[in-house]
């Protein structure tokens, strides 16, 4: 798995993102059959101004999130509640790019923090849920939510991470979206 990570914010050094943005794309590209190897991702590592200005940009919310992606292609299966058509893979010498991802410091330790959940548990779903969102899938309907999050929840537990869906009511829904 290539990645390709700009830190902008020298507080996330606290974890170490090379590693855990490959473990957390390598699981989600070979649970769903792929060769890890065969794509590579790009990882923003900003600050809660830098991701503000880039949601209001793309997303034309003026409000900071936790991460936001922007796919190479559009996947999205047509039916609510399908697998997303099939990403084509490169080659370990020559990678796919599957898209961008952009993480926001505070949001994502305040979440953690709020969630009882260590920050590189909340930050590895968080890319799991991320590359999914390149791969096509999303949440935009009640079908597709339930698919994305079994496939989220079955990735993090080959990880040995907790299901992040089965909080307590101060658990913070995500605020991930998919961007084209």
């Amino acid at each position: 798995m290539h990645v390709e990570i700009d830190i902008t914010d020298a507080r996330w050094a606290a974890l170490d993102l090379n590693t855990l943005v490959a473990r957390a794309s390598a699981a989600t590209l070979a649970f769903l059959g792929y060769d890890p190897a065969a794509f590579e991702v790009s990882v923003l590592a900003c600050d809660d101004q830098r991701i503000q200005a880039l949601n209001s940009q793309f997303r034309a919310k003026d409000s900071a999130t936790n991460v936001l992606s922007w796919p190479t292609w559009d996947l999205s299966a047509e039916t609510p509640g399908n697998a997303p058509d099939p990403a084509e893979p490169g080659t370990p010498e020559d990678p796919e790019a599957l898209g961008d991802v952009a993480l926001a410091y505070e949001t994502c330790f305040d979440e953690a923090r709020a969630q009882n959940k260590t920050p590189g548990d909340h930050v590895t779903h968080l890319v799991v849920h991320s590359v999914l969102h390149l791969l096509g899938y999303d949440h935009q309907t009640d079908e597709d939510a339930v698919l994305m999050e079994e496939t989220e929840r079955s990735v993090l537990a080959q990880l040995g991470i907790a299901d992040p869906y089965a909080q307590n009511d101060s658990a913070m829904p995500l605020g991930v979206a998919a961007l084209d």
